[in-house]
């Protein structure tokens, strides 16, 4: 069973004349334990897709299922419940609480379920993003590396079925984009998370096992262990497609 599957996925914004279709019967599904990339062009519809597969957004049609549930069989609390147990998400702002330490942050989605952290999993998670020494420090002693990293521990610290990450290295540097990519990856081959990537970066996606590609809010297609090259090929190709 995938991790993660879509089923005639369709988002549409607005009615009538106005209506926007952003996804239009997409199907696609995800392996557990493999790192994945959604790519396409500017309003190729990846980011509505992934906050369909997140729970973050409603479909107007088709769909979504994390593991044997259907999220559209949850009413809002049960999906409520679900996101904060069994869902890791990991955003382009980062997402931090300033008034919290890094350790506080990271347990945080424990802290708003009443559950104690297993110490043996929280110390694993924060020395595979090497926070170990930053616990006491708060977001803004930190640098944004620093601050993604956080993100990344706190995702990891409920062990959940999927993590979701939207354009994670967007706001940072090269070097520390390319640390967080290598905190991903590890929590995919060291822990066996399943992890889902948006990106536009095609170096970033090439760090993937997987990557899907959209166009104009259909499928389009998905390579394999790409390289940079074979992602740029494929980009132009559905591009030309699309005109």
């Amino acid at each position: 069973m995938p991790a993660l599957q879509a089923t005639a996925l369709s988002k549409v914004y607005g009615t009538g004349e106005s209506a926007v279709a952003a996804l239009d019967g997409v199907d696609v599904s995800f392996q557990a334990g493999r790192f994945h990339a959604i790519m396409g062009s500017s309003g190729s519809g990846k980011s509505t897709l992934l906050h369909c597969l997140a729970g973050l957004d409603k479909p107007t049609s088709g769909a979504v299922r994390i593991g044997d549930t259907d999220l559209g069989s949850l009413n809002d609390e049960k999906l409520t419940l679900l996101r904060r147990d069994h869902v890791g998400f990991v955003f382009q702002r980062f997402n931090l609480l300033p008034v919290l330490t890094a350790q506080e942050n990271i347990l945080l989605p424990l802290a708003i379920a009443g559950r104690k952290p297993d110490r043996a999993w929280f110390d694993q998670v924060v020395a595979a993003v090497g926070l170990t020494d930053r616990l006491g420090h708060r977001p803004s002693e930190m640098s944004g590396g620093q601050q993604q990293r956080v993100a990344v521990a706190r995702a990891l610290i409920t062990r959940p079925w999927v993590i979701f990450a939207d354009e994670p290295t967007g706001n940072l540097d090269s070097r520390s984009g390319d640390e967080v990519l290598g905190l991903l990856r590890d929590a995919v081959s060291q822990l066996g998370q399943t992890v889902v990537m948006v990106t536009h970066d095609m170096h970033a996606a090439a760090r993937c096992d997987r990557v899907v590609f959209l166009r104009d809010g259909r499928y389009a297609a998905a390579l394999d262990s790409p390289s940079p090259d074979q992602i740029v090929a494929m980009l132009e190709h559905a591009d030309r497609i699309g005109r």
